[in-house]
């Protein structure tokens, strides 16, 4: 309580009402069939109820609008709107109205208006504003509305009320990293309304940090003459997601030329900030943007096998040519020798398994090819490549070096 002032009886009253957009009224249509007992009864009610949709009476579907009946959900990333009027509802004049707002969250306080004092409220007048806020936290909120005035024999009075409510969390979020050639790393972003009504989802873009570029993997580029035309299509036919219903995103991040080494160096590697914009049923707007994208640093490797060359679609029975590129990232030199196994019998290598490569010094790479005849049609995994290091006895498996899509016209002996 303010200095000066004391809480009693008062001659104002204070109201707040939350804006909200209105909803479609649902309609509860009871049908029959002419020869049941009820006869036309139901279906002349439907066709003269006035919230019925002309030409359309038998849809669920109604023409008005309904205001709410109670405070509704509110959700992180809204915009929560208020009405705060001040009636004075005596026969007397009051003079130096001022109302204060603030915010009370579980960690902060925000204040909202500070409004300079009205020199005078007559009866049965009132003074209004609209407040507006951002919820940028989960949890209980309170909005405290503190009011001062002074009564007509020149007493100051002071009245403060509360009003709480719950902020729901709107969208669940999950991110997974995965590891790409050259330092480059894949972010797939999963995004599940877990609302009770649908959501219309704006964009979901990534910001990276300094040390990251970013290419977005969620749009089809046409190909041909008619590129420049069609412009980039989304992958989503639908901005709608329903509730409970789930999106994945994909972004590729390719770290900058300067911040390579420093890159791998960290432990921890700020890769950036997810933004999530999206509207509800009448357009209102949320957004939430995620902390900081923390990535583990990967594991250090002795060596790596990087696929340059490879075929994406093969015929079957025919032979196919892989071209692949060895690199030393340890601190000793090596001697790679190459052994060949067969992961399925889909697949069937041709050359020599336990082939010396020659030696590898550190910092440095060689290349060679790998090749091989499949047997079955399909989307095929190429694995079943072993480099042993001679030199210390280390055998490094790699599986899933790339894959395939074998296609034929004909039934192939094999099968």
């Amino acid at each position: 309580m303010q200095e000066g002032y004391r809480e009693k009886e008062h001659l104002l009253s204070l109201k707040v009402m939350r804006l909200t957009k209105p909803s479609v009224k649902p309609l509860l249509h009871v049908t029959n069939e002419p020869q049941d007992l009820p006869g036309d009864i139901f279906n002349n009610s439907i066709f003269t109820d006035v919230a019925t949709t002309k030409g359309a009476e038998m849809l669920n579907c109604g023409e008005l609008l309904s205001l709410p009946q109670a405070f509704g959900s509110i959700y992180l990333g809204e915009t929560f709107s208020c009405y705060v009027s001040i009636l004075n509802d005596s026969n007397q004049v009051t003079k130096d109205v001022t109302l204060k707002t603030d915010i009370q969250t579980s960690s902060q306080r925000f204040q909202l208006t500070a409004s300079t004092p009205r020199d005078l409220l007559s009866p049965d007048e009132s003074q209004d504003e609209v407040l507006s806020y951002e919820v940028k936290e989960l949890g209980t909120h309170i909005l405290i509305c503190a009011v001062s005035y002074t009564s007509p024999n020149g007493e100051k009075l002071f009245m403060r009320r509360f009003y709480k409510f719950q902020v729901l969390k709107p969208l669940e979020v999950k991110t997974k990293f995965y590891n790409g050639e050259f330092d480059s790393v894949f972010l797939e972003a999963q995004v599940q309304n877990i609302t009770t009504n649908p959501i219309s989802m704006d964009h979901v873009t990534l910001d990276p940090s300094q040390y990251y570029m970013v290419l977005p993997l969620n749009e089809l580029t046409p190909v041909g003459e008619e590129t420049m035309e069609k412009g980039v299509d989304e992958i989503f036919d639908s901005t709608y997601i329903n509730p409970m219903d789930m999106r994945q995103y994909l972004y590729k991040l390719i770290p900058k030329e300067s911040h390579k080494l420093e890159l791998r160096a960290m432990p921890m590697s700020p890769i950036g900030k997810l933004d999530i914009v999206w509207r509800t049923n009448f357009g209102e707007i949320g957004r939430l943007q995620t902390s900081q994208l923390q990535r583990t640093a990967p594991t250090d490797v002795d060596i790596k096998l990087v696929v340059e060359e490879s075929p994406d679609t093969i015929s079957v029975e025919q032979q196919f040519e892989i071209a692949c590129k060895l690199k030393n990232f340890g601190s000793s030199k090596m001697e790679a020798k190459l052994f060949l196994t067969s992961s399925s019998s889909s697949l069937l290598w041709c050359g020599i398994s336990g082939k010396v490569l020659g030696p590898l010094p550190p910092n440095s790479s060689l290349e060679f090819k790998l090749h091989g005849i499949a047997t079955r049609p399909g989307l095929h995994s190429i694995g079943g490549v072993r480099i042993l290091d001679m030199n210390s006895t280390k055998m490094h498996d790699f599986d899933d070096i790339c894959q395939l899509l074998v296609y034929t016209n004909e039934q192939s002996p094999f099968l």
